[in-house]
């Protein structure tokens, strides 16, 4: 699917700013959008919206369905009558530039159980049958999804492998016992969740209206300690106790001379085929329920992946795998239709792997960074990119672009920026965003990092480093209406502001 000309931003809504910790669904986010409309974007492109886990990243989740509860604005419980005011005059004093998580995770989770228990008390009919309708629409995952929580809380966040082998193999009397003991666990991890998705929907359906969309992730893998592996075991290569034999990673790249060895169990894509890959299909079915357009994580593993032994310590020592290929995305388009997917092309990239995101027209993506770059990190110029791409500053793995300029880039690459550019790179960041904005890509992705011009200390996320990552936040005074004009006149100047009548394309929903 080819898109129109248009441009937007990259931020993960925990990057938001607000009083509670770490950014959420709130006026904050509301805000947010409103400067997307005022600077002529037309996308807001997210991080996976998960529970997160190990580690607090987003792409590794508890479960490919469910949200994040602690995205959940406390100020629209308030509004909805779900806390009172007062319940929030005990938020700690949180730091304003980055995500304390264990700080968070401990305050947001005794306030949502707080709202929790007035719901049940106080809550209007119209919201329990609300929340009710919820639950019906979406039990095909909500039902392992709570059991699954619940059954954490009451291991003390131990991993499912861990717990009595009776219920991690899921045999039909422990789940039926277990299921009765924490029967108020598992309501109120469903009313997280409802509460997740009512908030959510509420803002997509806000930035629909004015004319922004949303680019969410999927990752291609899900995490081993998550409802995905424990409920549907057979779909993953397990041993009998219900460890991985396999395991995903990437060989050695620009990020890490040893690869990356992400750890997530590796899928049987043979026995996915026989049903059709119905669990892709929910998948991507869920998916476009709270996103118009996905952004698929690692594409080149569907081709063909890279496979490492479950007992190796690095990513070294892997082979490639042959992946599902066109057999997928034909069966995923027979049942969902034309699929607005961008594809994550990055890395080590065959001839094979080109072919199969053409075949279905999927655009590719584009690192301004990588163009300059030297080594294994080099890519083409802008000169040579097709239309039917999606061209980025950076991403969330990436530096921020005065931080590659000024540090982690090497004198070559800096001096290969600056001609190409005809720049003193006093304004590095300005001057990367307008070749961005006008190249002949049919999409251009500025991460708010670079809008801001802000440095390495604002970096999302250093691949090779297991912890640390997914903290930055900005604060809202930093969006002045001097970068809001500047950035709203470029996105015109080059051809990607909305207009009347221009095409479009449609939201996709399913709320």
């Amino acid at each position: 699917m080819a898109f129109p000309r248009s441009s937007g931003i990259l931020l993960h809504p925990t990057s938001l700013p607000g009083r509670f910790g770490i950014g959420d669904l709130g006026p904050e986010a509301y805000r947010f959008v409103d400067f997307l409309v005022e600077a002529y974007q037309q996308l807001w492109q997210v991080l996976p919206l998960g529970p997160t886990g190990y580690g607090d990243s987003p792409y590794q989740c508890f479960s490919a369905f469910a949200g994040n509860p602690l995205l959940v604005s406390p100020e629209m419980l308030v509004e909805d009558g779900l806390l009172s005011p007062s319940d929030l005059d005990a938020a700690p004093s949180f730091p304003e530039d980055e995500v304390d998580y264990g700080l968070v995770i401990e305050f947001k989770t005794s306030l949502l159980r707080k709202s929790f228990e007035k719901f049940e008390t106080q809550a209007p009919q119209v919201l329990k049958e609300d929340f009710s309708t919820f639950c019906q629409q979406n039990s095909f995952w909500l039902e392992d999804f709570t059991l699954f929580m619940s059954l954490k809380d009451a291991h003390g966040g131990a991993a499912w492998v861990t717990w009595a082998s009776d219920i991690a193999s899921r045999q039909p009397e422990a789940v039926s016992r277990w299921t009765q003991h924490l029967a108020d666990s598992i309501r109120a991890h469903k009313y997280f969740q409802w509460l997740f998705f009512r908030q959510w929907w509420a803002l997509k359906k806000y930035a629909n209206e004015r004319g922004v969309r949303i680019i969410g992730d999927v990752p291609i893998f899900v995490a081993h300690d998550s409802a995905d592996v424990w409920a549907h075991p057979e779909l993953f290569y397990l041993d009998e106790q219900g460890n991985p034999t396999v395991v995903a990673g990437v060989p050695p790249d620009y990020f890490s001379a040893t690869g990356q060895l992400w750890g997530n169990p590796l899928y049987r894509w043979d026995v996915m085929a026989q049903d059709g890959y119905a669990w892709w299909i929910e998948r991507v079915r869920a998916t476009l329920s709270v996103v118009d357009i996905i952004r698929l994580d690692h594409f080149r593993g569907f081709e063909a992946y890279w496979e490492v032994p479950g007992t190796e310590d690095t990513a070294i020592h892997g082979r490639w795998v042959k992946g599902p290929g066109a057999a997928l995305f034909e069966a995923i388009q027979k049942s969902l239709g034309q699929l607005p997917i961008i594809a994550e092309d990055l890395g080590v990239i065959t001839p094979p792997v080109v072919a199969l995101r053409e075949r279905f027209g999927f655009p590719g993506m584009k690192i301004l960074q990588f163009a300059f770059a030297t080594g294994v990190a080099k890519m083409d110029k802008p000169y040579s990119y097709p239309r039917n791409c999606v061209v980025y500053t950076g991403t969330h793995d990436n530096d921020t672009a005065i931080g590659w300029f000024t540090g982690s880039s090497t004198p070559e690459e800096r001096e290969n920026a600056l001609k190409y550019l005809g720049t003193d790179g006093r304004e590095f960041h300005w001057d990367l965003i307008r070749l961005a904005l006008s190249s002949v890509a049919d999409v251009a992705i500025i991460p708010l990092q670079d809008v801001l011009g802000l440095g390495t200390e604002a970096r999302m996320n250093y691949p090779s480093r297991a912890s640390g990552n997914w903290r930055w936040r900005f604060r809202h005074q930093m969006l002045t209406d001097e970068i809001r004009h500047r950035l709203k006149e470029m996105t015109e100047i080059y051809g990607r502001a909305p207009a009347a009548g221009k095409e479009s394309l449609p939201a996709q929903g399913i709320s």
